[in-house]
């Protein structure tokens, strides 16, 4: 008999490309419940809808009881913030407002970016998250990360035993065969700079200046302590056990030198600076060409 052909699905979720590739077209009720999963995140995160627990907290502040998988993803920033000494925090969200990246897109920077709150204007301590003062969180450098194990939690509990998820650039695979993943060279869609190998069980997050920029240096990877966005790294990559880890990572391998990040988690990285150069880790799987 012969085999099935694979399916991939693609869609637009939270303003961004997704595809999901399984042996199978997924049944209607999956689909259903990864678009599901997806509105309810978004819910909860997104800066760019007045409705969403972000949007209130924005302007109200106030003490706010969040889901349960809000921790791994809140914990996370906390470690980060400690390992780049401020500089990846959620804090940033009303600079990057400011700056152009706001809720209808208007990519115009003000004259007055607002400055980065201070970490101590919220506390977080499972499931209550308590902001001091209205702020505006922003939780790009991970969520999407995050949002990914999520969906490919949906997918396990509705018995898809095999799948590769990739939401432009955050990808999960969890398939038999390894895959292989070209680095885009952040100055050319065109080039790579290398090559990932990623065995089922490992998940690669990418993050680059050339995307989401609006402006002669204007990018949405900001720095926490300057207000200001990164200039010294073009792009990162990062591989580790989940999407979660890999995007924060990711994140904070702009500002942060591997030692300061080791204690996280297992993981390899790539990252291309400025001036052309590229530094890798030594167990990174694949082939770096730089």
């Amino acid at each position: 008999m012969p085999r099935p052909e694979p399916a991939a699905w693609r869609f637009e979720a939270i303003g961004t490309a997704w595809q999901i590739d399984t042996a199978v077209p997924l049944a209607p009720d999956t689909a259903a419940a990864v678009t599901g999963r997806i509105e309810d995140f978004d819910a909860v995160w997104s800066r760019f809808r007045p409705d969403s627990v972000v949007a209130r907290i924005a302007t109200d502040g106030g003490t706010w009881v969040l889901d349960p998988d809000s921790r791994a993803l809140l914990d996370l920033y906390v470690e980060l913030h400690d390992a780049t000494e401020g500089a990846v925090t959620p804090l940033v969200g009303r600079t990057l407002a400011d700056l152009g990246y706001d809720e209808t897109y208007s990519l115009r920077p003000g004259p007055d970016p607002a400055a980065v709150p201070a970490w101590g204007s919220f506390d977080w301590a499972y499931p209550t998250l308590t902001a001091h003062e209205p702020v505006l969180l922003d939780v790009g450098a991970a969520g999407k990360g995050h949002l990914v194990d999520l969906v490919a939690r949906v997918m396990a509990d509705h018995g898809v035993p095999d799948f590769t998820i990739d939401a432009s650039g955050d990808l999960l695979h969890l398939q038999a065969a390894p895959l292989r993943v070209a680095l885009e060279h952040p100055a050319d869609a065109t080039r790579a700079i290398g090559i990932a190998e990623l065995p089922r069980g490992r998940a690669l997050c990418a993050s680059a200046t050339n995307r989401r920029a609006w402006g002669e240096g204007l990018h949405h990877v900001l720095d926490g302590r300057t207000g200001r966005p990164a200039d010294d790294v073009l792009a990162t990559w990062v591989v580790a056990e989940s999407c979660l880890l890999a995007d924060g990572l990711a994140t904070a391998y702009f500002f942060a030198e591997p030692e300061a990040l080791a204690g996280i988690c297992p993981h390899e990285f790539v990252r291309m600076y400025a001036d052309g150069r590229v530094q890798w880790s030594p167990g990174f799987r694949g082939e770096v060409f730089a």
